[in-house]
């Protein structure tokens, strides 16, 4: 019954189900981690972003703010630019199918793959890192709305205004959202390094697929960072009272 279905299929049963393992994990994972009502560490940094931004309307001179952001923006636009390396190196193994399926033949307890699978398989990374650049690049230009909405943040005698609450909470919204991008480009990394266990064999893909879901699971809900940030709701340092909700603004 499996040759038959693999006959149909045109690919081993395992190389079908193995990405269909993958994509359930990731998306899976991120609607859930992602959902509203979650305490993570997003929750929590946007809490000290709304600190920050109150923080910042404090300051004649808000020069280090924006030092912060190009920061972040410098950050960022490396792992851009790798996205950008990483497909381009892609798209030429491509162009080298039969070396590559040499050399993964010679690797120890490799399973077999043809040609198909094999574009299957480097077709899979390169969408992965298309992803990760797309929100690579998003999460720039936000972070430049976050630059350019400091500027306009109103002086120090104004901080007690309506006009001045209301700057405070849409600039800590636009750098969560600038977050949340780049959580999920380098979220896209993980799965896409565990991609690279699929030219290995299929069972060892959906095994990384799966780990990864266990590290992103961690570092967001279970990390030392949050520990030492502190539970979502907890009221901050600087004596202010969180007012975050435990869901990262969309």
């Amino acid at each position: 019954m499996i040759a038959e279905l693999e006959s149909r299929l045109g690919v081993p049963l395992l190389d079908a189900v193995a990405p269909l393992v993958f994509l359930l994990a990731w998306i899976g994972y991120a609607r859930w981690a992602d959902g509203p009502g979650r305490p993570s560490l997003m929750a929590r940094m946007h809490e000290y972003r709304l600190a920050w931004m109150r923080r910042m309307l404090a300051r004649d001179n808000r020069i280090t703010d924006l030092q912060v952001v190009q920061v972040l923006v410098q950050n960022i636009a490396f792992f851009a630019s790798s996205s950008i390396i990483l497909i381009g190196g892609l798209a030429a193994v491509l162009g080298a199918r039969d070396q590559a399926l040499a050399i993964l033949a010679d690797l120890p307890l490799a399973a077999p793959s043809g040609p198909r699978v094999f574009d299957a398989k480097v077709l899979l990374l390169i969408l992965v890192f298309v992803y990760a650049f797309f929100k690579f690049t998003w999460t720039l230009r936000q972070f430049n709305y976050v630059a350019i909405m400091i500027g306009a943040a109103p002086l120090p005698a104004e901080a007690a205004s309506p006009a001045a609450a209301r700057l405070v909470e849409r600039a800590a919204r636009m750098a969560t959202r600038a977050a949340d991008h780049f959580n999920k480009a380098m979220r896209a990394y993980y799965f896409g390094l565990a991609g690279l266990a699929w030219f290995v064999h299929p069972l060892l893909f959906v095994c990384a697929s799966l780990w990864v879901v266990l590290v992103a699971w961690r570092r967001e809900f279970r990390s030392t960072s949050l520990k030492i940030l502190g539970p979502v709701g907890e009221p901050l340092d600087d004596g202010s009272a969180a007012s975050a909700s435990l869901a990262p603004p969309r």
